[in-house]
């Protein structure tokens, strides 16, 4: 504990010396949801830095639109405190990943109760941003699960908040997108754990019986997981999954090796032209990252890029690019993660049916992830400060979430056009947006939608008045973009040049082939 209050202290005067200047900061930590800048922006803001290479920093979409003299580095902020068994708590450091946390809470027989899909994503990422997951349909989002936290004030101060103590930054700080101050510290709630889950497979004929499936799995509670996939807009299939020790009964099936096959190819394939429900066991550690393979299925579209065929022997040679640490690391190196549509949505129940005959007229692309979720957690009724309601937005208890990923119009406009189009529709039908994904909104259409009165006043409170909105993180400026482009001849050039394909993908082939990931490095952290 004392190597980690140094690195705070560290931290916190850091972030005193910015505020004395009033000069926002950004952590120089990975964060998640990541959300998809658009290129031309960070094209323009290393233009003005006078870079030397134009061409890379026109790509690279994860770069920085502050100097390095305007970070604070809590990159060091990985590890994982304590495990207590008797009070099922776990004490993290925010750059903790899921896998090193998944691990090493099941050393003690303990799992946390919503984990994130992908094994790179952080503990703090989870809580700064909007994580719903299959069990969230029980527990809520990641956010739900956290007991307090550390945070560095905007001042400089160092504070905990929890329900209890300073309940306002605790509940306003989750999906603020670190812009109360820098979280350095969470405790975590744990479940007993179980080595395997017992994962039923439930065929279904559309979107309406989908839901009936998932309401009635979500009123049994010896259901632990709950989430399915739409394949096309008349087949879907929900699954089911159980903790269990017991290995006595269904197929063993595995999705973390070379060997395994994807997750949604192998639930396609099987349930295809079945109407009677199957069963497998599939261990713990392959359940809670059986999406990381692939990235659900956006890896598949790189196949389609590079013209290489899509099939056993192909996945099996290139299985290292297609796990969501390199795979999302050449996504964004490559910049096409702009050209891409990444939505993820909760619609009222009532609704669902309705977009999603929308998304078969509109979008055309499958699959489509379906999972239900909790507003409230077990033990926290309140929601967000953005997320507050309004006195015309009464959001209820259970959505459904859509997570609808997949290409869009190629024509920068017509992308723009459609993204816009989509979140007017998921507003009309009172739904809402998690905000890691791409966020055309203006900002007058954004706080119509979200709560920037009692968010605003919490900054004012906790003195981060200074620091970037959340709006500021998530928008897609593109009035900037456009001013880019017309205002610079190398801005042009860049765009055309890394238009002209496979230059773009290629690149970010070469920088995954170099290394590195888009969160934390696989290496796990024990427990100290």
């Amino acid at each position: 504990m004392e190597s980690h209050d140094r690195a705070v202290a560290h931290i916190a005067a850091s972030v005193k010396d910015f505020s004395a200047r009033k000069e926002p900061f950004r952590s120089k930590m990975i964060e998640f949801p990541v959300n998809f800048s658009n290129v031309l922006e960070q094209a323009q803001s290393r233009l003005n830095e006078k870079s030397p290479n134009l061409l890379e920093s026109y790509v690279d979409t994860r770069k920085s639109q502050y100097e390095r003299e305007r970070m604070v580095d809590t990159s060091g902020l990985n590890h994982i405190l304590r495990v207590d068994t008797e009070k099922k708590t776990v004490i993290a450091e925010p750059n903790v990943p899921m896998d090193a946390l998944v691990q090493a809470t099941l050393q003690h027989g303990l799992l946390p109760p919503v984990v994130m899909e992908f094994p790179g994503i952080t503990v703090g990422g989870g809580f700064a941003g909007t994580a719903g997951e299959s069990s969230s349909f029980r527990y809520g989002f990641f956010d739900r699960i956290v007991n307090w936290i550390e945070m560095v004030l905007g001042d400089g101060q160092v504070v905990r908040a929890s329900k209890t103590e300073n309940s306002d930054l605790f509940l306003g700080a989750a999906s603020s997108f670190g812009t109360l101050g820098v979280t350095t510290l969470l405790e975590l709630q744990l479940i007993d754990a179980k080595s395997y889950v017992k994962l039923t497979y439930l065929p279904v004929s559309g979107i309406s019986e989908a839901q009936k499936v998932i309401q009635e799995a979500a009123k049994d509670h010896s259901n632990d997981y709950l989430d399915g996939m739409m394949f096309a807009e008349d087949r879907g299939v929900i699954c089911v999954g159980r903790l269990t020790n017991d290995v006595s009964s269904g197929k063993f099936q595995g999705f973390t090796r070379r060997s395994d096959p994807w997750f949604y190819l192998h639930v396609g394939r099987m349930m295809k032209g079945r109407s009677l429900p199957v069963t497998e066991t599939v261990p713990i550690v392959d359940y809670l990252f059986r999406y990381d393979r692939g990235g659900f299925w956006v890896a598949a579209y790189a196949y389609t890029y590079f013209i290489t065929p899509f099939n056993r022997i192909t996945r099996w040679v290139l299985d290292y690019f297609m796990h969501t640490r390199v795979m999302y690391l050449a996504l964004h190196k490559s910049g096409l993660a702009s050209q891409y549509i990444v939505q993820d949505v909760a619609i009222p129940y009532s609704k669902a049916e309705e977009f999603m005959q929308y998304l078969a007229t509109e979008f055309k692309h499958y699959p489509i992830w379906l999972c239900p979720l909790k507003q409230s957690g077990k033990d926290i009724a309140s929601t967000h400060s953005l997320q507050v309601e309004k006195t015309n937005r009464k959001m209820p208890e259970m959505m459904l979430n859509f997570g609808v990923w997949g290409p869009g119009p190629k024509r920068r406009d017509e992308f723009v056009w459609w993204n816009r189009a989509f979140e007017r529709k998921v507003h009309e039908l009172g739904g809402q947006k998690w905000l890691y994904a791409q966020a055309y909104y203006t900002e007058e259409e954004f706080n119509d939608i979200y709560n920037r009165k009692e968010y605003d006043a919490l900054r004012e409170k906790y003195h981060a008045s200074y620091l970037p909105t959340v709006y500021d993180k998530v928008k897609v400026d593109i009035a900037k973009e456009e001013q880019a482009v017309r205002e610079s001849w190398a801005a042009w050039l860049a765009m055309v040049f890394w238009s002209i394909w496979p230059l773009a993908g290629l690149y970010g082939l070469y920088k995954a082939v170099r290394g590195g990931d888009y969160l934390l490095p696989k290496a796990s952290k024990k427990a100290r």
